[in-house]
């Protein structure tokens, strides 16, 4: 069965930093672009990040560009994102998903994403 994995949340302090792990059962990650939502309560799934299956070309929203970035380690398995500087406003549950179209490309359009992970929560809080 095919599954992505998160983990890496946790509560940290404005201004504190974390890094996510996204994580593949089942298949290697290198064929697929990655990309890393968030969805707060009361609020639809949106776009922080995404990485194409080489690296070669990266996408951050607005509101995290500047503060995150998304290494990718395809020898590991892994697509990292790693958020400093966090604000209260990114506490959110965060999901990693792989893009279902194109290896290609880095959109931030959730509905192009499939084979989601559970979740991990991120707590930015004083």
């Amino acid at each position: 069965q095919l599954q992505l994995v998160e983990s890496g949340g946790g509560l940290v302090q404005p201004g504190g930093s974390l890094r996510l792990s996204c994580g593949a059962s089942g298949f290697t990650l290198d064929h697929y672009a990655i990309g890393w939502f968030r969805q707060a309560p009361g609020k639809e799934r949106e776009g922080v990040s995404a990485i194409s299956a080489n690296g070669g070309k990266i996408n951050y929203s607005d509101s995290v560009k500047g503060r995150f970035t998304i290494p990718r380690d395809n020898a590991k398995n892994t697509v990292y994102l790693q958020m400093n500087n966090l604000k209260p406003e990114d506490t959110a549950i965060y999901y990693c998903g792989a893009d279902r179209f194109s290896p290609y490309i880095s959109t931030l359009h959730a509905s192009d994403f499939g084979t989601w992970g559970q979740g991990t929560q991120v707590t930015v809080s004083s």
